[in-house]
């Protein structure tokens, strides 16, 4: 193991800032929109309940479009370009949004998030196609943590500071503060940031041979046409598959419903509070790093394999706060620091997932990691829409604790079961697709 920080910790940390930006640029309008259309303020819109639910979702629209084909994107134009197109136009997008309803009213506003949801979907595919470049087996679990890991940290940060911002100079500047750090980072990332170490100019020759020989890469890089049978028959990929649908249900049945439980059930307001609504993702984001630095212990010592190591963290973010779930359902009415000490632990210890499935897109095949991102993610945003909708249509009666237990115990099932299918068929072992045959590939 090279000793000391190098370039790949730079990366680390420009990607992990990148993510902390992007999510406070998707959960912006969430915050600001509350303002927005408080009419007892200046300039405020009057927009009904149905408006601001589509001003909401129309982020989503683009980000689900885009999915697949970024991935391809990401392995042909390799993720720096990408990754800069995303955060430049969102900052640009961010900048713009203030003045989008006094010119163009909500409609507007509405393509200016779907803009912002089109270009934000090359965020995952690009993180792993990046991932697999730069980051090393021994290291991949606690480096891989710290960047996936910043897109809670940027919820957290923008439900905390938006308040303050929107009381000190308006709801405005959320969009302008969150337009001028992306325009910082973008700037600092075209200089800092690289494809991977052969092409950064920053790099020791040193630091690139260890990154070289740890993941079995030596040479001039080739790239492949996309093997998508292979990759859509795959066992193990639909292990991983499954257990990304799994996560997604679980943990949006959480963040979506659960104000409204903590309303109707247990007459508590966790969106009043915006250090209180920050905690479930300042819990994850703390608990993932000791994940990932056991998760990287465990492989350089040999003490588990990666695929067992990969089994073991996902067995804790998803049984864990399947256990968790278990006891908020029984939580009693009377007494609100339970469920919401039970909210912030299933929450919390949901970071395991960061490395378990989460890293096996690269364990299986690197030189197409973003296509399988690509693909789960796609699969998984698809569930995030549909998890809601199922506990609204199990939950009938919103001040009924019996039937929010229901609800509870699907996501449980959801849990479980996802992740007992990913144990059983997945595998760290490359797969053969991952590199056809040479006279099939051609040298970047």
């Amino acid at each position: 193991m090279l000793e000391g920080l190098g370039i790949r910790h730079l990366q680390t940390l420009m990607l992990s800032t990148g993510m902390i930006i992007s999510f406070c640029m998707r959960v912006n309008m969430s915050m600001a929109i509350v303002d927005m259309t408080d009419l007892s303020k200046e300039g405020s819109y009057d927009w009904s309940s149905r408006i601001k639910t589509m001003i909401l979702s129309s982020f989503f629209w683009g980000y689900v479009i885009l999915q697949i084909p970024s991935g391809e994107l990401a392995k042909r134009f390799g993720g720096k370009r990408l990754i800069l197109i995303s955060v430049t136009i969102n900052s640009i997008v961010s900048a713009l949004l203030p003045k989008a309803p006094s010119i163009g009213g909500w409609q507007l506003v509405c393509a200016c998030r779907m803009l912002q949801g089109l270009t934000q979907a090359f965020t995952y595919p690009c993180m792993h196609h990046l991932i697999s470049q730069w980051i090393p087996i021994e290291e991949k679990g606690l480096l891989g943590t710290i960047i996936y890991s910043g897109g809670q940290l940027g919820i957290a940060l923008q439900l905390i500071a938006s308040g303050f911002i929107a009381t000190a100079w308006g709801w405005q500047a959320i969009f302008y503060v969150n337009a001028t750090i992306a325009a910082i980072w973008a700037l600092a990332y075209l200089f800092l940031g690289s494809d991977s170490p052969e092409t950064s100019k920053i790099i020791s020759q040193e630091e690139v041979l260890y990154i070289q020989r740890s993941l079995g890469r030596v040479g001039q890089q080739e790239r492949f046409p996309t093997p998508w049978l292979k990759i859509i028959t795959s066992l193990p990929f639909w292990a991983v598959i499954v257990a990304h649908c799994g996560q997604n249900w679980g943990f949006f049945t959480l963040m979506t419903e659960m104000p409204t439980y903590m309303s109707k059930v247990l007459q508590f307001d966790l969106k009043s509070n915006g250090v209180l609504s920050s905690l479930p993702y300042i819990a994850m984001t703390l608990l993932s790093f000791p994940c990932g630095s056991v998760a990287d212990l465990l492989i350089r010592r040999k003490w588990m394999t990666l695929v067992n190591t990969r089994r073991l963290f996902n067995t804790i973010g998803f049984w864990g706060p399947a256990l968790a779930l278990v006891g908020l359902s029984f939580a009693p009415r009377d007494n609100v620091v339970i469920p919401v000490v039970m909210l912030i632990i299933s929450v919390g210890i949901n970071a395991g997932h960061f490395t378990g499935y989460l890293l096996a897109h690269t364990d299986l095949a690197p030189n197409f990691s973003a296509n399988l991102m690509s693909i789960t993610n796609f699969l998984a945003n698809i569930i995030s829409i549909i998890a809601p909708l199922v506990c609204g249509v199990i939950v009938n009666d919103e001040t009924d604790p019996t039937e929010w237990r229901k609800a509870f115990f699907v996501a449980v099932g959801v849990y479980f079961f996802s992740n007992l299918f990913f144990i059983r068929y997945i595998t760290s072992d490359k797969q053969p697709w991952n590199e056809p045959k040479p006279n099939r590939s051609f040298v970047c």
